[in-house]
């Protein structure tokens, strides 16, 4: 027996026949209690691409899906699998034999009229099955439908469905994925099926007044800026935040405790919806927010290298700073910014990004800000071969850095300086530098830089042969930067150990170091860098054969 489109379990259980029978039983929701009765719940989810390329070539049938196929595969993803939505298309191609798959692809690419594009008049209507579905909410539910429909990303976690709604919303979570309407992500996160987000945005501006709209994504967007910049705090203490703004409401952020890899790892889980809040900031009217935002992530790009996404948000953020005239996150975006075009390896563009800043700050009159420009230039020229120019710069940053006020940053100028000398044979010099960079860096509470300078200095050491006080050295950068989740520190510092475990003789320790650094370096890089391959190598010689 089928019992077709059941609201309530309630409903169904009266109609169930005694004896041998099998009843199906179809719905728009979840209804456990019929597995408590004994039924077997089977969810079905949409439609794979290849699955939905048969349906269409099945609704079409003539040959259309086999002479345009990847038409047809970017028509059926426009669909986001939703059978219905598939027929739907379809059907209204099969009305038209002469036209095209890509007329149709192309009506669905915009996404404010897909809906009203998968719709046969007076008939099979893609948003009237979901409005049926909507209209069984109780109002807490809708409400909190619409909003999430507002959502800048595709996927989101509880809280900021709580900072949302300003109150806990489980309960009401559980109704809409018992509706079919959300996805469980798991992880108490959720997702919406790419064609119910649009329903549910079209929802909100049906049925919500403008100033809630705007006042449920402000919502949104402090709760965000907040959390990544608590994040941004806990992973990087030292980094100069700067001012944050927010909206009139109370600002509600994720918890994220005091542990830098948990902080990270939320920054990481979050940031392709940090991109989307980025790129939504200045079209809604919050353009503060898109550079802050893109500041806020400094600590994940510097430790994880996501170096598209470091290029994408800040040039975004500079071209909200622009636009509101703030020269300081202007030259803050171009500073940070340029770092990140140094990891891509456009070395030219970083360079014109921070000599772009040094003059914004001299146009100013702001000496410091200028002053730290020039350990950005040094860097940039450092990466050009130029390190007769780099050493000038750096040793300009050294001596008015710590003139201005800042003596960490005149710390990381010396550090940069011991850099170039260990890279220019001068290893007394940099022997020097380094330890200069160390004690300033320690004395600042700057333990993340003071472990890079104390690996720089067991380098020195390393390069001159003096090995005895290079194992303490590392070994106390190795914790400090393991403590710090910096993975890409860490590997260069197990590499300066696997160096001086063969200067002592202890190869399989050397291969254990290389090894370990060979996988922090392929974590970070999400793909085979420079540094992976060096190391590679370093294991393939020990070895005596190539590494898997």
């Amino acid at each position: 027996m089928l019992l077709d489109d059941a609201a309530t379990a309630a409903q169904v259980r009266p109609l169930l026949p005694g004896g041998q029978n099998v009843t199906a039983v179809t719905s728009r929701w979840r209804m456990p209690g019929l597995i408590v009765d004994g039924c077997y719940a089977l969810h079905l989810e949409p439609l794979a691409t290849e699955a939905a390329v048969e349906l269409l070539e099945i609704t079409l049938a003539d040959g259309r899906v086999a002479a345009q196929p990847e038409e047809a595969r970017a028509l059926v993803k426009l669909c986001a699998g939703l059978p219905l939505a598939v027929r739907v298309a379809g059907a209204r191609l099969a009305a038209r034999p002469r036209r095209e798959i890509t007329t149709m692809v192309r009506a669905l690419t915009e996404e404010r009229g897909r809906l009203e594009a998968l719709a046969i008049q007076g008939d099979h209507n893609v948003r009237a099955a979901l409005d049926l579905s909507y209209q069984g909410l109780p109002p807490e539910a809708a409400r909190l439908y619409r909003l999430m429909g507002l959502h800048p990303g595709s996927e989101f976690g509880t809280p900021v469905v709580r900072a949302t709604l300003a109150s806990d919303a489980a309960d009401v979570l559980d109704l809409l994925h018992d509706a079919n309407l959300l996805v469980d992500a798991g992880e108490e996160r959720y997702r919406f099926h790419d064609l119910v987000r649009l329903h549910a945005a079209s929802k909100a501006e049906e049925e919500e007044l403008p100033q809630e709209r705007v006042a449920a994504l402000r919502r949104m967007v402090d709760h965000y800026l907040a959390t990544a910049t608590r994040a941004e705090e806990i992973v990087d203490p030292q980094h100069r935040t700067m001012p944050r703004s927010y909206g009139a409401e109370p600002v509600i952020m994720a918890d994220l405790g005091d542990d830098a890899e948990g902080a990270l790892d939320w920054l990481e889980l979050e940031l392709p919806n940090l991109m989307a809040v980025i790129h939504r900031a200045r079209p809604a009217g919050f353009p503060a927010v898109a550079w802050q935002l893109a500041d806020a992530l400094w600590p994940l790009f510097l430790r994880r290298k996501f170096y598209d996404q470091w290029r994408a948000v800040h040039k975004e953020g500079l071209t909200a700073a622009e636009e509101l005239g703030d020269t300081a996150a202007q030259c803050r975006m171009l500073t940070s910014g340029g770092v990140g075009e140094l990891g891509l390896g456009s070395h030219e563009r970083a360079l014109e990004m921070f000599e772009r800043a040094a003059r914004t700050f001299c146009t100013s009159g702001n000496a410091l800000g200028y002053a730290r420009t020039l350990n950005y230039q040094g860097l940039a020229h450092q990466r050009l071969g130029r390190l007769d120019k780099a050493a000038k710069l750096f040793t300009r940053a050294a001596t008015e850095l710590p003139a201005c006020g800042d003596r960490r940053a005149g710390g990381l100028a010396r550090l940069n300086l011991a850099d170039v000398a260990l890279a220019r044979g001068l290893l007394e010099q940099a022997t020097t530098d380094a330890d200069a960079a160390y004690t300033t860096l320690r004395e600042a509470g700057d333990m993340y830089n003071a472990a890079r300078a104390a690996t720089l200095l067991g380098r020195a050491y390393l390069a001159r042969d003096h090995l005895d006080p290079v194992e303490d050295l590392l070994s106390t950068a190795l914790s400090t930067l393991r403590g710090m989740a910096a993975d890409y520190e860490t590997a260069r510092t197990l590499e300066s150990l696997a160096v001086l475990a063969e200067r002592r003789g202890q190869q399989g320790l050397a291969r254990d170091y290389y090894r370990e650094a060979l996988e922090l370096h392929s974590s970070v890089s999400r793909s085979e860098s420079a540094d992976a391959e060096a190391v590679r190598a370093q294991l393939a010689r020990l070895e005596g054969h190539a590494v898997d």
